[in-house]
């Protein structure tokens, strides 16, 4: 059975920021909402016109490439992981990206979307995490995978 959090937490850019080792044009979240422990989180991302992968990708229709949804998935919830680690004062020296399965792209995303990465751990072993992704826009289904990510702690 899984303790019902007393409040929901949040975590700014800056926050992000300090939890993961990505940084511009490679950080793929703006924004985490509804941290619930280590079990759930939803992170935003606000596709805007003016990222670099939209000059090739593509010029004539550009749209925001499959595998950045998925890498915004794992950032996600490696800052989830990240977040609950420090709570236990444990911080991870690194969150590397394992496996990926399940995968299913389900509709285009444009600039102008704001994409909600809605994240569910499935399970958690020592240093070994695996959660449930699904990419919404405007509550639509986008994307959806499952993903993995080890934690190496110091």
């Amino acid at each position: 059975m899984t303790d019902v959090p007393s409040h929901l937490n949040t975590a700014d850019i800056l926050q992000i920021l300090s939890y993961l080792p990505h940084r511009y044009p490679f950080l793929l979240i703006d924004r985490i909402i509804d941290m619930d422990g280590d079990n759930s989180c939803i992170g935003i991302k606000n596709v805007t016109f003016n990222e670099p992968q939209f000059q090739g990708h593509f010029p004539v229709r550009p749209l925001f490439p499959g595998v950045y949804m998925i890498e915004g998935m794992a950032q996600t919830a490696g800052a989830l992981c990240v977040a609950s680690q420090i709570a236990e004062k444990a911080r991870p020296k690194e969150v590397y990206f394992m496996t990926i399965d399940k995968v299913k792209f389900r509709k285009p995303v444009e600039p102008g979307d704001v994409v909600h990465y809605h994240m569910t751990k499935l399970a958690n072993r020592r240093n070994m995490w695996w959660f449930r992704g699904e990419a919404k826009v405007n509550g639509t289904l986008v994307c959806e995978a499952e993903l993995s990510a080890m934690l190496v702690v110091e």
